[in-house]
């Protein structure tokens, strides 16, 4: 028999998932599938566990092949360098370590799919308007109330949980979906 606390976390894990409208994760594959097509680039970001999560996501991006066509989305998480975020950070500010990125390798038509708990970190907010400014499609997988992040990207997908385990299982639930969408499975 599972502990109580094993039993609870998989409860509020399948009732997030139950009660959620998927939709706008289905909008959000069908503009990385446009994307794909017109060999655009995806930036994902986070903090701390959602940046691993933004790694895992971008990577299975990276190597996605379609039944037709072999050649792989162009993703990139934007927390995977630790010289350039280190260096970054010293140098522009910890706030401007994603943003600065975006200004550089961004081009209308791209997608940022900005990873966060809370929806309030500063280098979060700071890329989506980077993005925003330069005509880039913004996207945020959130949890909490979702914070400033909420009303301020184009696709939000936010799961009302206060729970920041949840939330992070959540970010990578919704990438292997988007996955699974890609590849028509």
């Amino acid at each position: 028999m599972p502990n109580k606390t094993i039993q609870n976390y998989q409860l509020r894990l399948i009732d997030c998932m139950r009660s959620f409208d998927w939709s706008p994760v289905s909008r959000l594959a069908q503009s990385v599938f446009a994307v794909w097509k017109d060999r655009k680039n995806v930036f994902l970001c986070g903090n701390g566990g959602s940046s691993a999560n933004a790694a895992h996501i971008a990577n299975d991006l990276l190597f996605f092949k379609s039944k037709d066509e072999g050649a792989g989305i162009k993703a990139a998480a934007l927390s995977a360098n630790p010289a350039v975020m280190t260096c970054l950070a010293n140098d522009t500010g910890y706030e401007n370590i994603f943003s600065f990125q975006v200004k550089q390798f961004g081009k209308k038509g791209d997608i940022l799919i900005a990873l966060s708990g809370s929806g309030n970190s500063s280098n979060i907010l700071e890329a989506v308007n980077t993005a925003k400014s330069m005509d880039i499609l913004t996207c945020a997988i959130l949890g909490f109330d979702g914070g400033k992040c909420l009303k301020m990207v184009d696709i939000p997908i936010h799961f009302p949980v206060n729970d920041m385990q949840i939330s992070e299982d959540l970010q990578l639930i919704v990438g292997h979906m988007l996955m699974q969408w890609l590849k028509g499975d």
